[in-house]
């Protein structure tokens, strides 16, 4: 595919565009690259937040949310619901939509949830190496896999008794 994309396409800024895109040479096809989505939740069994450890790269070993991309033809929701279940075994009912996080750097948007656990059933799924519910106290702060993950979990720590709230976005500082 690479040697045939090579021979068809080539950068050039299309009409009524802005930035250089591959174009196909043969019928004028722009190849956009958009950014990926991740879907994921804030998901709570009696208080205490639903967290798994990771079992590949990135941060391997390292603790986030259930989330990942979102698949083609998934509703944000549905790819959230989803998520919980491949992670850690998870069903999930969803509360809010409790943030929208920007991640330029790695051509990312993240839509993050705030969401109950249907019952207290969880188990490691295949991109977990464990999972467990944790007190806000004893959450692994050092070993948290991304900073997207620490900023819903704050977010969702402001917002814990909130019925009605505007998504958060990026914080200013970053952290």
């Amino acid at each position: 595919m690479t040697e045939l994309k090579a021979q068809n396409f080539s950068r050039s800024v299309p009409d009524g565009d802005d930035r250089e895109r591959d174009v196909c040479d043969h019928c004028g096809f722009v190849d956009y690259k958009n950014p990926k989505i991740v879907v994921g939740s804030v998901a709570l069994w009696k208080e205490k937040i639903l967290l798994c450890r990771r079992a590949i790269e990135p941060r391997k070993g390292f603790w986030t949310l259930p989330a990942g991309y979102l698949e083609l033809g998934e509703s944000v929701e549905e790819g959230a619901r989803r998520e919980a279940w491949e992670e850690a075994r998870a069903r999930l009912v969803l509360d809010r939509l409790l943030a929208v996080y920007s991640v330029p750097r790695i051509s990312q948007v993240q839509v993050m949830y705030r969401a109950a656990l249907e019952n207290g059933e969880i188990e490691a799924g295949p991109e977990s190496a464990e999972v467990d519910l944790f007190d806000w106290s004893d959450i692994p702060w050092g070993d948290i896999a991304f900073p997207t993950v620490g900023w819903a979990l704050r977010h969702w720590r402001e917002t814990r008794n909130e019925t009605d709230f505007p998504p958060f976005a990026n914080p200013v500082d970053g952290v």
